[in-house]
C-alpha cells in the first residue's frame, strides 16, 4: 500500500505540523476542543476546485468533496480528518498518542522487528519486547506492508475505512509475535493512550551529551533545557526521524542554544511573519545536529536556523523538503479540512521545500553518523 501525504502526516506523531503556529490558542491545547475556533485559509494560496469554495471554514463537504478540494489544488500536504481524527490529532500535540506502547522498524532483511516497548503498556504487559519480530496485524502481513503503515494500524488509524476505520481507546488490534526462532504467539491488545517521550538525553562519553528529539510537542524546548543542566561540554543534537511538529517548540527549543535572534519566517496571508528566538540561549557550547532524511518540517527549521547562523554544525545526510505551512478550516460537521497556505524560510532565506537541507558533513553510505558526528563535535573545541 502507498503511503499517501495524508497518511505520512498522521503517522507523524498525531499532527505534527508546522501550521500549528497559525492555530490561535495551539499551545493551549485548543485544538482538542471540537467548537474551538480556527482561522481561515486562505484563498489566495490554497486555490478552490470547480464548483467547491476556496475557504471552506463552515461549509458541509463530504469527505470526497474535501479529498477533491485538495486534489484540484494540487495540495500534497493538504488533509481532511472526522471530527473524531482531529480531536486525536490534538492528543499529540500534548505528547499523547493512541496506541499499544510499541514502535517498530525494517530490517535489512525486510523483516518487521519491534524497536521499542514503551513500559507498563499494553505491549509490555502482554511480554513483546524488543527484538521480537512482528508477523502479522490483524490478518495482514507485516511485511507486506510500509513501515507508516504499520505504525497507523498499531494506532488505530490504518485500513481501509471500509474494513474498520477510526479507531479509539479501548478498541482492540491483534498481533502475531515471535522471539527468535520460537513459537509464534498471536496476542489481543487493547488500545490506550500512552505519554509520548520526545526527549531522552544520555551521554556518550565521559564529556558529551546526546539529546534527541523525536517530535516537537508541547512542553519539548523546557525537556531540552532541562537535559542540558546535566554536566557536559559538548552537545549532539539529534533530528533523525523528527517529523516535525509545533513550531513555537522549535523555535523555543532554538532559543536554548541562541541568545534571541531570528529562527525562519513563514507567510501568511501573503505577508511574511518572522520567528524569533527567546533570548538567553547557551551560545557557547559545541553543537553538532544530526539529521537524516525522516527530518522534517519544524526540525528541518530548526537545523536550518542553527545552520544559517552558524551556531552550529549539521551532521548526517540530506532532510524530506517539507517546507509548508498548513492551516486548517472547520467543517459544519465538525471535521477539518487543512489546506496548505504558504512555505517557510531559514534565517537566510532559503526554502527547503522539495530540497531539503544539506547537511555540512555528509555522512558516507553505511556510515556511522554517531561516530561521524562524535568525531565532528569533537574537532570543534570550545567557543570562545
Amino acid at each position: 500500500m502507498p503511503q499517501t501525504p495524508r497518511r505520512a502526516r498522521q503517522v507523524a506523531a498525531l499532527s505534527l505540523v508546522f501550521g500549528a503556529v497559525l492555530i490561535a490558542g495551539a499551545a493551549t491545547g485548543a485544538w482538542g476542543d471540537p467548537s474551538a475556533p480556527l482561522h481561515r485559509a486562505s484563498a489566495d494560496l490554497a486555490p478552490a476546485a470547480a464548483g467547491l469554495p476556496a475557504d471552506p471554514a463552515g461549509t458541509a463537504l463530504s469527505e470526497q468533496q474535501a479529498e477533491h478540494l485538495l486534489a484540484a489544488g494540487g495540495d500534497r500536504w493538504g488533509a481532511y480528518y472526522s471530527a473524531r481524527e482531529y480531536a486525536e490529532f490534538s492528543q499529540g500535540l500534548d505528547g499523547r498518542y493512541l496506541g499499544v506502547g510499541l514502535s517498530v522498524g525494517r530490517g535489512e532483511d525486510g523483516v518487521t522487528v519491534v524497536s521499542q516497548v514503551t513500559p507498563a503498556g499494553p505491549a509490555a504487559e502482554a511480554g513483546i519486547a524488543p527484538g521480537d519480530r512482528l508477523l502479522r496485524i490483524d490478518q495482514d502481513q507485516a511485511d507486506r506492508l510500509p513501515v507508516t503503515e504499520v505504525v497507523a494500524r498499531l494506532r488505530g488509524q490504518g485500513g481501509e475505512r471500509g474494513r474498520g476505520g477510526e479507531r479509539g481507546v479501548g478498541s482492540e488490534v491483534t498481533l502475531a509475535v515471535r522471539r527468535g526462532d520460537g513459537q509464534v504467539r498471536e496476542l489481543r491488545l487493547r488500545r490506550v493512550l500512552l505519554d509520548s517521550q520526545q526527549v531522552t538525553a544520555e551521554r556518550l562519553d565521559k564529556a558529551d551529551l546526546r539529546i534527541t528529539v523525536r517530535a516537537f510537542t508541547s512542553g519539548v524546548a523546557e525537556q531540552v533545557r532541562t537535559a542540558l543542566r546535566a554536566p557536559h561540554t559538548g552537545v549532539v543534537l539529534d533530528l533523525r526521524g523528527n517529523s516535525g511538529g509545533l513550531v513555537d517548540e522549535a523555535v523555543g527549543t532554538a532559543g536554548v542554544f541562541l541568545d534571541g535572534g531570528a529562527v525562519g519566517s513563514y507567510q501568511e496571508r501573503g505577508e511574511k511573519r518572522e520567528l524569533t528566538a527567546p533570548s538567553g540561549g547557551d551560545q557557547r557550547t559545541p553543537l553538532v545536529v544530526l539529521v537524516d532524511g525522516g527530518t522534517m518540517s519544524a526540525a528541518e527549521l530548526l537545523a536550518g536556523a542553527l545552520q544559517d547562523r552558524s551556531r552550529a554544525v549539521v551532521v548526517g545526510s540530506r532532510t524530506f523538503g517539507k517546507g509548508t505551512v498548513q492551516q486548517p478550516s472547520r467543517l459544519a460537521d465538525g471535521a477539518v479540512l487543512e489546506m496548505t497556505v504558504g512555505r517557510y524560510y531559514t534565517p537566510a532565506g532559503r526554502s527547503l521545500d522539495g530540497t531539503g537541507l544539506a547537511p555540512d558533513v555528509p555522512a558516507a553510505v553505511g556510515e556511522d553518523a554517531d561516530a561521524l558526528a562524535l568525531r565532528v563535535l569533537a574537532g570543534l573545541g570550545t567557543r570562545a
